[in-house]
């Protein structure tokens, strides 16, 4: 077996091919399911109320899952990439996600907002600091909060970086086209022909309309073409997650709103600001063959973001239930307990120029 390991060179990574590894070293597992011991509601404006939830060890170091989407909410089984004996585990579903209400809620939906909300979460649970831990649209809106509030991030773990550009757009909702075209054709094929060329309004106008049958059945369609793209090979678990009725009835609004609006920020924004969490420790996960979000954006970030690692998953999609990535995300949460891997909160500030 033969695993390529990232070796940083100035700021850009290479991956260097080694022969793999040290056969007593066994296969990182999940840790046990566990519940939160506290569960609660967050009024965020007059419109929106979040669900946050914590579990593991209220004396831990917090960490905040931030999930994708926009729109997907928290999944259960992110908990158990984290020792919960050394974790204080926090999990909150944004805006219009999972058990937030309303579901599926674009007003007052912004990258911005969000970023806010997170801010309001930290104080109310009585934190000075946290770690971020994100995946997919949960790297862009983990990266936003790292720029607005660096001081206040100990370190990042990111899976599949994705700033939400309209290059990433494109090739999402239409150059994905060359490896899956019966999947895209699928997709598609819910548009008159004459509205193919730019699915994103299409599918806007129909997920925001008043025809119920076509709104669900366009919900349906974003989730299963989004999930049909996620791994390397088949995975009905995958499949089934983008199918549960919260991630139908929020997801792929919610998106067609950030898509269409560009996660409502200046053009290149985030790239361009990578200077101000460039002392925060991170470490980047991702699978070569992420479909979803192709690698350059996140080599792209590595090389602006000094303190990051980036490890390329050579055998992996973009599913966090790939092996590869799933071990990769295991080794990160467990190299970052060791709190002397922190920078004090002072030495974290933006560096400019």
């Amino acid at each position: 077996m033969r695993r390529r390991w990232p070796v940083s060179l100035g700021v850009a990574a290479v991956v260097q091919d080694v022969t793999d590894m040290d056969t007593t070293q066994a296969l990182r597992e999940l840790w046990p399911a566990i519940e939160p011991y506290r569960t609660g509601r967050l009024r965020v404006s007059a419109l929106h109320e979040l669900y946050f939830e914590e579990s593991g060890n209220p004396a831990g170091k917090p960490v905040v899952l931030v999930h994708g989407g926009p729109g997907y909410g928290t999944d259960p089984e992110d908990r158990r990439y984290f020792d919960p004996s050394r974790y204080r585990i926090i999990a909150f579903d944004q805006r219009g996600a999972g058990k937030s209400t309303p579901l599926g809620e674009t007003k007052e939906n912004t990258t911005s907002l969000l970023v806010e909300d997170m801010e309001t979460l930290r104080k109310k649970l009585g934190l000075d600091d946290w770690m971020l831990f994100g995946g997919s649209w949960g790297t862009t809106l983990s990266i936003a909060y790292a720029q607005s509030h660096p001081d206040r991030v100990t370190a990042a773990i990111l899976r599949g970086i994705w700033l939400n550009s309209k290059a990433e757009i494109d090739w999402f909702m239409s150059g994905v086209s060359r490896f899956f075209p019966e999947t895209w054709e699928t997709f598609a094929s819910l548009l008159p022909k004459g509205e193919r060329d730019d699915v994103v309004p299409a599918y806007a106008k129909r997920l925001q309309g008043d025809d119920v049958a076509l709104r669900d059945a366009a919900a349906r369609a974003w989730s299963r073409y989004e999930g049909s793209c996620s791994t390397l090979t088949p995975d009905p678990g995958t499949m089934s997650g983008f199918q549960e009725p919260h991630v139908v009835g929020a997801l792929a609004r919610i998106e067609a709103s950030y898509f269409i609006n560009e996660a409502f920020l200046p053009p290149n924004h985030l790239m361009d600001n990578m200077h101000r969490m460039a002392k925060i420790p991170g470490v980047i996960v991702q699978g070569r063959y992420d479909m979803v979000c192709p690698p350059r954006t996140a080599f792209e970030v590595h090389k602006r973001w000094p303190a990051s690692r980036l490890e390329i998953i050579p055998d992996a999609g973009h599913s966090d239930s790939e092996p590869g990535i799933r071990q990769a995300l295991l080794a990160a949460t467990e190299e970052f307990t060791d709190r002397s891997a922190i920078l004090p909160k002072d030495d974290r500030r933006p560096v400019f120029g």
